[in-house]
């Protein structure tokens, strides 16, 4: 995973609510058991929609409750194979939001208006490390879980994580590998 610092440029605006994981990535799109490939099936349905137009832009802005319904992961795998790197929405679904942030997808909360003036500025800036989603000469801050955030800038999976935990478990697994010695040991003396 790439760790993220800064995600500027120009912002698709999905201004939609309570859109769904099955709208975002529809359930025959689900066989894959790669997590590429499934940016061409991104809100399939809607795409058929006369007018429908979403630009691949490095942010989207989107209504409240984005990425609600089943767990799915499908979801914000396509959002980051279609070519977005970071979601902006008054609010988010829990597992979504988990989710995004696992696969170094950035989901920013803002408030419906600063969503609103985002996607009316057309372009813009968010910065992790100051918590900040810059446009139109405007800083305006975001919260984020502290440990995520950590993650997020260095680039770290859960994977990521766990290796870097390398040493412990070296340390752990010799240290029983020795008490299961140690234990054979007083077995094979009874």
């Amino acid at each position: 995973m790439d760790a993220i610092h800064t995600i500027a440029g120009a912002v698709t605006h999905l201004d939609r609510s309570n859109v769904d994981t099955d709208q975002i990535m529809p359930k025959q799109f689900l066989k894959r058991v790669e997590r590429t490939g499934f940016g061409e099936f991104l809100f399939y349905d809607w795409a058929k929609e006369p007018g429908w137009d979403l630009p691949a832009n490095p942010i989207l802005v989107a209504g409240d409750n984005f990425g609600c319904g089943s767990s799915r992961e499908h979801a914000p795998w396509g959002l980051q194979d279609y070519g977005f790197q970071a979601i902006v929405a008054p609010s988010f679904a829990d597992i979504f939001y988990s989710n995004c942030t696992k696969i170094g997808l950035l989901p920013v909360e803002l408030s419906e208006e600063d969503c609103q003036a985002l996607a009316a500025a057309g372009a813009g800036e968010i910065d992790l490390q100051e918590q900040e989603v810059r446009f139109h000469g405007r800083a305006v801050a975001f919260a984020i879980d502290h440990e995520i955030r950590r993650r997020l800038l260095a680039g770290l999976d859960d994977i990521g994580v766990t290796l870097g935990q390398d040493a412990s478990i070296a340390a752990f697994e010799s240290e029983r590998e020795r008490s299961g010695v140690a234990a054979g040991a007083q077995t094979t003396a009874l």
